[in-house]
């Protein structure tokens, strides 16, 4: 898939470091980790502290949590699925999940959740792993009853309702109206989780323990999961919300005692995942590899072909760009790539540094990581500062436009 032609310039390397440093003397970023690489050249900048003002210093080997960037590499195992014949694309549903079978859907996205009309067709396959299926997260339209009902039944991750788990959350998914017909428009978040419960109900066998045999065991991925353990948790830093009106540090969630501490009820594939900059640069060099890790097949060329380039039709494109620009007041601009394969955002257009083809995904506690089959990129960024504020976002995008001039072409 790659077409690399060397590595990385000595002045392109000095000013991606200068521009990171520069955002962490700030103060607005605690400390971070950035690894990239192209070739066989790679490189790891660790700045600053895991607490802000101060405390351990950031290290190659801190874990963080992956929340949206979760979405890319949780995908592998309804991948593997796929691969084995175990799951078809447009097969329905309804043998795995029930609870989803004879949807209704809403008349109107701002419609009470009982004024609706029968689904047109039943929800597939590719409609779950496209997320497509008719029901996600829409900031945009906060307050309506439909978004209302998804908070308050625990349907999404890291609100004060904690999610229950898989049976129960499915059984209460059931009782919501989807947002929009099957295959009519592309919503976040909940298909990622819902894929977790696909794969737990096709194989029996829990989500965790699966990704684990199948991808991260095989990929040498020793500290991605859904929890840290206890003699592990003080390489985790506390994850940091700022206030948006004075900016001033509050901890979201701590290490020790916090939402990653011990298993949860519910494996959220859409943002539940701790790792490290190396293990996500184990996964993302595979997808460049076409499913290759050393010696090992861990996905078929075709299984990451579909992940990795755009599987939205102009109608659903259309909807998720507007999704996107409507957004970008809350999102600080993030989202804004085009495309969406299967658990990413592909990028189909060239709307700054990065050129079309480039795959990833970024996570509102501060991650940002992608790969590009076009220069051979890899880059993997990780904040614990969550986008209440841009400045994580900001670090992002700055890291990626510095990497990018970086290439030694």
């Amino acid at each position: 898939m790659g077409q690399n032609t060397g590595g990385f310039t000595r002045s392109g390397l000095q000013r991606v470091r200068d521009v990171l440093v520069r955002h962490v003397d700030s103060g607005k970023i605690p400390g971070l980790v950035a690894l990239f690489s192209r070739g066989d050249e790679t490189h790891v900048e660790t700045i600053g502290t895991m607490r802000h003002q101060g405390g351990e210093p950031m290290r190659r080997d801190t874990l963080f949590r992956m929340a949206s960037t979760s979405k890319p590499v949780s995908i592998a195992a309804a991948m593997v699925l796929l691969d084995e014949c175990r799951l078809r694309l447009d097969d329905t549903v309804r043998e795995w999940l029930p609870e989803l079978a004879d949807r209704q859907v809403l008349k109107r996205i701002d419609s009470p959740v009982d004024d609706t009309v029968a689904a047109r067709r039943p929800i597939t396959v590719r409609d779950v792993l496209t997320s497509t299926f008719g029901l996600g997260m829409d900031m945009t339209v906060l307050g309506t009853p439909i978004m209302s009902a998804l908070f308050e039944q625990g349907i999404t991750p890291n609100l004060p309702t904690p999610m229950p788990e898989p049976d129960e959350w499915m059984r209460r998914l059931g009782e919501l109206p989807l947002m929009y017909q099957p295959g009519e428009r592309w919503q976040y978040q909940i298909a990622s989780d819902l894929v977790g419960v696909l794969v737990e109900r096709v194989t029996g066998q829990s989500y965790d323990s699966f990704l684990n045999e199948r991808v991260f065991g095989p990929l040498g991925m020793k500290d991605t999961g859904f929890h840290v353990p206890a003699d592990q948790v003080h390489r985790l830093p506390p994850l940091y919300a700022p206030d948006p009106e004075s900016g001033e540090f509050h901890v979201w969630d701590e290490a020790e005692g916090g939402r990653h501490s011990a298993p949860p009820s519910f494996p959220s594939g859409g943002a539940g995942l701790t790792s490290t900059a190396d293990d996500y640069h184990a996964y993302f060099r595979m997808l460049l590899n076409g499913g290759t890790h050393g010696s090992e097949r861990i996905l078929s060329r075709q299984a990451v072909e579909l992940m990795t380039t755009n599987r939205l039709t102009p109608e659903q494109l259309a909807a998720r760009t507007k999704l996107a620009l409507d957004n970008v007041h809350i999102s600080f601009g993030q989202g804004q790539q085009g495309g969406w394969g299967l658990g990413m955002a592909v990028r189909t257009y060239r709307g700054d540094y990065a050129p079309a083809g480039q795959f990833g995904w970024d996570g509102g506690a501060g991650t940002s990581t992608y790969a590009d089959p076009v220069t051979g990129l890899t880059g993997i960024l990780l904040t614990q500062v969550g986008t209440t504020l841009p400045a994580p976002v900001q670090v992002m995008n700055d890291f990626w436009t510095t990497l990018y001039q970086a290439i030694d072409d």
